[in-house]
């Protein structure tokens, strides 16, 4: 298991960029700065950092975001990428009729 504490001694304080600015999750607007400086605060999973900023999970999924996402959690904590797992993957919700989840439990009469 991981000690937090001794990672957040081990990668040393958050240092802003020049690019900390720049868009990485364009549905949810979050920014690198705001990964890094997570990331520097504790936040070391991906599912983590979808709780904690919602990257990932807007429209997309992640699937513009994820791998950027990734890639940046694994530079700031200097570990391989393969060491930090993908985010799991959830079905988009959408509201629905209530006829339509009838429909599904082969309820086929209209009330």
């Amino acid at each position: 298991m991981l000690d937090i504490q001794e990672k957040l001694k081990e990668i040393g304080p958050y240092v802003p960029e020049d690019d900390d600015d720049l868009l990485v999750c364009r549905c949810e607007e979050v920014t690198k700065g705001e990964i890094r400086k997570a990331v520097h605060g504790g936040i070391t999973t991906i599912e983590e950092l979808r709780r904690f900023l919602r990257c990932g999970m807007g429209l997309c999924q992640g699937q513009t975001c994820g791998t950027l996402t990734r890639r940046l959690v694994a530079r700031e904590l200097h570990v391989p990428q393969s060491e930090i797992d993908v985010a799991t993957s959830r079905s988009p919700m959408r509201p629905l009729a209530m006829e339509t989840a009838g429909n599904d439990l082969g309820n086929e009469e209209k009330l």
